[in-house]
């Protein structure tokens, strides 16, 4: 399928359709969208060589009556390629929907076409990841898209009653398909399914293909309904229990990153699927949708499929928060700025011709802003500049510019393998803990993760005791042998010191657990930390760090205690990997700023900074990290112990392998030493600071094009998962003051939606 754009209309130019009378070209216009399909009718029998003749001649017919000076071509398939190489001042994409040459029946000079097309492509598009890891190192303009959905459609299905008449007269439950049913589908599967619960029954919607319908499996309890239309399947999919994707695996389903996954979950189904490459890649970790890698397997992941989908609140959300990330609005805006900047750089000259004569369909605001890098500067790689980047491009189709002045991504939750190969955090370690679902399902989008919750020793008096202090550190601080948390809260009410107006972090430490524990665990480590007594630190310092009378040594109990699988780093670079995103490292956001005029601005920089220090600098303590790698497994028991002793020149180690589960025979540790200069880490919460934070905070809400979002631009001591927060927050504002103002208007694209 060719597509290419006019003044007033996109022209589909299909596949051809064979005809006994004589070469005619058939349209038909659609009333709603002005869209003109022009079919080639061709007598059958015709040589390859007369075909592909015939199909220039009407492809050139085409052109000239609709006046197009510069076409844009968008490829389906390899095969239109051989009457369309040659046509001038035109754009090419190639949308590589699928492994073509691996189907049944592939004509043998597919792949030749392909390669040929992938030479003259201006961009390419695969249909999946897998697909563009097979095909990247053939092109350099070439991004993934996996498959989007109409959610809208298929979410109909959630509240739809009517059934089909087909299908109202079938028992419960019911596992649905709909889709070709090709030589892609494993029909012993089907069988088996049917086979070993006779009770559940299989609903198959959809065209049989090159194969023999005589092969397909019978039962009494195996349902062909025949092909569909697009408008009927949500109506069919509301009467199912669950859905199935019971997919050979073979070369033509190798590289297949099928839609039905989405399309099912927007219809509220949880999906039982065999282990596509693409299924296991973006679904494996949701209870949505069910994996199993053999026939016994899929039999008990439908059994689990069909208990999950009672209880639809438990996995809806998650589902929701996916669909949003994967709509056709959010492909079409991605698509679009790509060809946008395809068609810019391969006919600059021919395509300012043509806007200016209205002779194509790309607006002249969108071209006018290919001369800006992008509408969007984020300063800041770190996870409020990557938050705020990822919902600007992915839900707002908004073209984002992210610039660092350090030399890559992730900020401070940088990771990367050493010399020896183990992984470490450069900047001192970043574990995940968060109560909020919401941050969790989101972050949970951009990577896999690992269990990990996070144990901390204090080493005091010879002994690395448990911090924060339970009734462990207590009782082999002083050899006791309390028992309860009676016991322990009744050892702690008799060493506290009332304090009647808590202030200072000194003030809630001695309130709680009396001046000798203050002493032995928080004088010298606040002094080194912070560069100052706890009783001249604000109370918020210290709260961080409770005080327990049970047994339980985990350093946070919050409700998701996790570390991203692959990396800090892997996450970021997934979070950023979007079309509408461009990333500049070891980059000064003031020189961009020099160059450029853009329509918002998001800083996550020092506010102080921002402004020049015009009231001076704000304070921060800083950080200097000394990594060193052991020719041994492992170095302590746990992931971090605190030195609280102020002889004692650093006031943690690290050791990473425990917190990333890393096997190695070498391990890395990372000592920190607090530093008064260096970047800024933590702001230092006195009511001095807070106070001239706050003309610097004046200041910035005066900015109206410019967010402020992050530690640093907001002078604040925030955890990872408050960050993300933060940023996802700032968004939502941003989104609800442009949806008042006056919006871009997106001219007709050259765009479609594959299947």
């Amino acid at each position: 399928m060719t597509r290419f754009a006019t003044r007033q209309r996109v022209v589909f130019f299909e596949e051809p359709v064979a005809s006994n009378d004589g070469v005619r070209l058939h349209t038909k216009t659609c009333p709603r969208s002005g869209v003109v399909v022009a079919t080639p009718a061709l007598p059958d029998g015709l040589a390859a060589e007369e075909r592909n003749a015939s199909l220039r001649r009407m492809l050139d017919q085409l052109l000239a009556a609709s006046g197009v000076r510069h076409s844009v071509l968008w490829f389906y398939t390899p095969m239109m390629f051989a009457f369309a190489s040659d046509i001038e001042r035109t754009t090419v994409v190639y949308d590589c929907m699928d492994e073509l040459s691996h189907f049944r029946f592939a004509p043998p000079e597919l792949p030749a076409l392909e390669s040929a097309l992938m030479r003259r492509a201006d961009v390419v598009f695969t249909g999946g990841y897998s697909l563009f890891e097979a095909r990247q190192d053939r092109h350099d303009n070439i991004h993934p898209f996996p498959s989007s959905v109409d959610t809208a459609h298929f979410a109909a299905a959630r509240t739809l009653r009517d059934e089909p008449a087909d299908q109202a007269a079938i028992p419960r439950p019911r596992l649905g398909f709909f889709g070709v049913i090709d030589e892609r589908m494993d029909c012993d599967l089907v069988a088996h399914l049917a086979a070993s619960h006779p009770e559940w029954h299989v609903v198959m919607i959809g065209p049989v293909v090159k194969i023999d319908p005589a092969t397909l499996p019978r039962a009494r309890n195996v349902h062909y309904l025949g092909a569909k239309s697009y408008d009927q399947l949500p109506a069919y999919l509301a009467g199912w229990n669950a859905a199935l994707m019971p997919f050979a695996i073979n070369e033509a389903t190798r590289f297949i990153s099928p839609t039905k996954t989405l399309e099912y979950l927007a219809g509220g189904r949880v999906v039982v699927s065999t282990p596509v490459r693409d299924v296991v890649r973006h679904y494996d970790k949701m209870s949505a949708v069910q994996i199993a890698s053999t026939r016994d397997g899929f039999i008990e992941a439908c059994g689990a499929a069909l208990r999950i989908a009672k209880t639809p609140a438990l996995w809806m959300d998650e589902v929701d928060t996916l669909l949003e990330r994967v709509s056709w609005k959010a492909t079409f805006d991605r698509m679009a700025a790509l060809l946008d900047s395809a068609v810019a750089r391969n006919k600059p000259k021919a395509v300012a011709e043509a806007v200016r004569s209205s002779r194509i369909a790309l607006p002249a605001l969108r071209l006018d802003r290919r001369y800006k890098p992008a509408e969007i500067l984020v300063v800041g790689a770190g996870f409020a500049g990557s938050v705020m980047a990822e919902r600007l491009a992915a839900r707002s189709g908004k073209r984002v510019l992210v610039v660092d002045r350090r030399p890559h991504i992730a900020g401070n939750a940088y990771d990367a393998r050493d010399a020896s190969g183990v992984l470490f955090h450069k900047y001192g370690p970043h574990i995940f803990h968060t109560n909020a679902a919401e941050i969790f399902s989101y972050l949970s989008g951009f990577t896999r993760w690992r269990p990990y919750e996070h144990r901390v020793l204090a080493r005091v008096a010879g002994m690395d005791l448990p911090m924060p202090i339970n009734r462990t550190t207590i009782n082999r601080l002083y050899g006791l042998a309390l028992s309860s948390d009676d016991e322990a809260a009744a050892f702690l009410a008799d060493r506290v010191e009332p304090v009647p107006h808590i202030r200072t972090s000194e003030d809630v430490v001695v309130s709680k657990v009396g001046r000798d524990l203050f002493e032995r665990f928080f004088q010298g480590y606040t002094r080194k930390q912070w560069g100052m007594d706890a009783s001249e630190l604000d109370k918020s310092v210290a709260a961080r760090v409770p005080a327990r009378t049970n047994t339980d040594d985990r350093y946070f109990t919050d409700a998701f205690q996790f570390m991203p699988r692959d990396g800090y780093s892997r996450l970021f670079e997934n979070m950023l990997d979007h079309p509408l995103i461009d990333v500049q490292v070891d980059t000064e956001y003031r020189d961009v700023i020099r160059e450029t005029v853009f329509d918002h601005v998001v800083f996550t920089g020092p506010v102080d900074e921002y402004f020049d220090f015009r009231f001076g600098k704000l304070p921060y303590r800083s950080l200097q990290f000394r990594h060193v790698t052991l020719d041994q497994t492992q170095f302590q028991p746990v992931g971090t112990v605190n030195y609280p002793d102020e002889e004692v020149p650093y006031t943690r180690v690290t050791e990473y392998k425990h917190l990333t589960g890393q096997m190695h025979d070498k391990t890395t540790l990372t000592y920190e030493y607090p530093a008064a200069e260096g970047d800024p880490y933590y702001p230092v919460p006195r009511p001095e600071n807070q106070a001239l934070f706050k003309r610097y905070e004046a200041l910035a809400r005066a900015e109206t094009d410019v967010t402020f979002v992050g530690r640093l631009a907001t002078y604040r001591y925030y955890n990872m998962d408050q960050v993300v927060g933060q940023a996802l927050s700032a968004f939502k504002t941003l989104s609800r003051k442009w949806s008042g103002s006056v919006r871009d208007t997106l001219g007709a694209t050259v765009m479609t939606a594959g299947e």
